[in-house]
């Protein structure tokens, strides 16, 4: 018998070659979808704590998914948050650590926000509808942006991953009046939930408390209507799940400060059967594995069999190259806070297990200095005020007082952060190592916000990454002397008198700084904080001088702070000049100074929301 082959034409074989080209290059992926909620911390979800709100959809999510115990926003407000998510970047690497942003920062050379890699892949990218980026942001980020983005609106066949935002935990919910609270009674009973052991347990924190758990169902249910939806289009057993809050919040003591209820945010993630290889744990269980913001742009890249950047500082705890071991001794996060609108702070905090470090590299700011958008909230308005009389017990005032300049927390035994192990003999091997792993962290990035904000945005927002890099030793000889506060004032008397006579104006700004938390035992140095206030060739060094004396009741001319107001060059000078007139007047009512708005420029103050209209307006208003 004769064998004999049939002859393919050329060009049917060159289609043929190239159609399984290019189907070995659109290989098969998940959809992937984050439902994220707005301002909540784990502690308000029964999944996560007794008293929390019952989330039945959410819940159910759980049962087979996986719910992450440790999960952990990288900065306690909203732009700084989702700008960490959006580039897989340190927030104070990359010159977005500030809320909101005075400019937009670029992205780092190179590196893209990560929905144009899974664009490029063949994915429909649609964010609904959230952004508030302190990035500048490309046109080609999402397919759709927008209250009516939609991951229906993508080709047959074309896989998505999509972004559907839930606004009704947000802390504007809370900004309720007098009113509401007498008329308007909350579905879950006042008197079966727990107040904090550092608020004040009155009928407005029970309403207020009540109440957020209310929202936090309403929220469940849209969540549940989006996952029917999913149900019905038979998506659920193509499609990742995540569920997360944006950050933690929103009563007091929380968005905006790095304690647990500011970063500990609920995460649940579902991975359908068909995916399971890309999860290093099972589902139906819960770990105790850390994940943190940084981490969800590499994890969402390599769900998707994509290439991680190499500026990207996450680490990815899901798809194929994650190991299950490595997985599993996952056991720190990173957090900042700076800038909340006209409120500045320095704050880090790293956490390993149960214990958390808090570093304040300006101790002397008190939580509970002013914030409009804050103070709006009754509950802020009525601890203020039972403060001023009198009326709170050790824990609940502490927020009203200085901090120290580090601080130990044993979250097992004391998950409210209430109690400083700092000092305590038998923590001192833990103490020091948290010490030397943050101090290593902000060295290594380096940290921009060792420079003043007004000073970052002049010589450093065209390049943040490059001039971190250009100026990483100075940044370390300032985070040195910062840390100058963590020893016995004796020890360091010889070292801040020379960071005081430096050439280096940053130099001599944060021996001024330490100068204030060492308060009436720096007393050497008062005179050479007089003329540094009324002589120095840098204005915000003024600044930090008069702070100084005025923090330790000093005599200041006011002609002399009014003088350092008119040479501020711009916006954010005059803010963070004015949020220390705001400490100082906070701390010593005697202070009487009123600061015509008419010295500034009319576009700095000429809107409620103005940072600088802010600040003067709470000035002002104490005389």
């Amino acid at each position: 018998m004769m064998l004999y082959k049939k002859i393919v034409p050329w060009s049917v074989f060159l289609v043929l070659l190239f159609s399984c080209e290019e189907k070995q290059e659109m290989k098969e992926v998940p959809n992937i979808i984050w439902l994220v909620s707005e301002d909540n911390s784990k502690h308000y979800l029964k999944l996560y704590d007794e008293g929390g709100a019952s989330m039945p959809n959410v819940e159910a999510l759980a049962k087979k998914g996986v719910v992450f115990n440790n999960a952990f926003s990288n900065a306690p407000v909203c732009s700084v948050a989702r700008s960490t998510i959006i580039a897989g970047c340190y927030a104070p690497r990359v010159g977005t650590q500030y809320h909101r942003r005075m400019q937009l920062a670029p992205m780092p050379e190179g590196l893209k926000m990560f929905p144009e890699y899974l664009r490029e892949a063949g994915y429909y990218a649609t964010n609904n509808a959230k952004e508030d980026y302190n990035f500048i942001k490309s046109d080609s980020v999402w397919d759709e942006s927008s209250k009516k983005a939609s991951y229906k609106n993508r080709k047959p066949g074309q896989p998505f991953f999509h972004v559907q935002n839930f606004h009704s935990t947000h802390e504007g919910q809370l900004h309720f009046s007098e009113d509401q609270m007498d008329s308007i009674p909350t579905k879950t009973p006042t008197e079966n939930v727990a107040v904090f052991p550092y608020h004040p347990d009155t009928p407005t924190y029970q309403y207020t408390n009540a109440y957020y758990r209310d929202l936090h169902q309403k929220v469940d249910s849209e969540i549940g209507d989006f996952l029917n939806q999913l149900e019905k289009e038979d998506l659920m057993e193509d499609t990742i799940i995540f569920y997360y809050g944006d950050h933690g919040g929103v009563l007091p003591r929380s968005k905006g400060y790095v304690y647990e209820s500011g970063l500990h945010v609920p995460m649940v993630v579902y991975v359908p059967e068909k995916w399971n290889h890309l999860a290093p744990v099972e589902m139906g269980t819960r770990t105790d594995a850390f994940v943190q913001f940084v981490d969800l742009a590499p994890t969402v890249l390599n769900l998707a069999g994509l290439a991680i950047p190499t500026q990207i500082d996450g680490d990815p705890f899901l798809g194929d190259s994650v190991n299950k071991e490595n997985f599993h001794q996952r056991n720190t996060a990173f957090g900042y806070a700076d800038r909340f609108d006209e409120k500045y702070d320095l704050v880090r905090s790293i956490r390993k297990g149960k214990f958390k470090y808090i570093r304040n590299y300006q101790p002397f700011n008190v939580d509970a200095l002013y914030n409009f958008y804050r103070y709006k909230m009754l509950a802020y308005k009525e601890w203020e005020e039972l403060y001023t009389n009198g009326k709170l017990n050790e824990a609940q005032e502490q927020f009203f007082k200085p901090r120290a300049a580090e601080a130990l927390y044993d979250l097992e035994n004391d998950p409210h952060e209430i109690h400083n192990l700092a000092a305590d003999p038998s923590q001192q091997s833990i103490l020091r190592e948290l010490r030397s792993s943050l101090q290593n962290q902000v060295k290594a990035l380096p940290d921009l916000s060792f420079y003043p904000e007004p000073y970052f945005l002049e010589a450093g927002l065209v390049n943040p990454v490059a001039f971190g890099q250009q100026n990483k030793t100075e940044i370390a000889e300032l985070i040195d002397i910062a840390d100058l506060s963590l020893k016995p004032f004796e020890e360091v008397k010889t070292d801040l008198e020379n960071a005081l006579k430096s050439e280096d104006p940053w130099k001599r700004y944060w021996g001024l700084i330490v100068c204030s938390y060492f308060g009436k035992e720096s007393y050497p140095f008062f005179k050479m904080g007089v003329q540094l206030s009324k002589y120095d060739k840098n204005n915000l060094v003024r600044l930090r001088a008069v702070e100084f004396l005025l923090l330790h009741l000093q005599n200041v001319p006011t002609d002399l702070i009014l003088e350092i107001l008119e040479n501020a060059k711009s916006e954010a000078e005059t803010n963070l000049i004015l949020n220390s007139i705001a400490l100082v007047k906070t701390e010593n009512s005697e202070l009487k100074l009123n600061i015509p708005k008419t010295m500034f420029r009319e576009e700095w103050y000429d809107k409620e929301g103005d940072l600088v209209n802010r600040r003067l307006d709470f000035i002002n208003s104490e005389n």
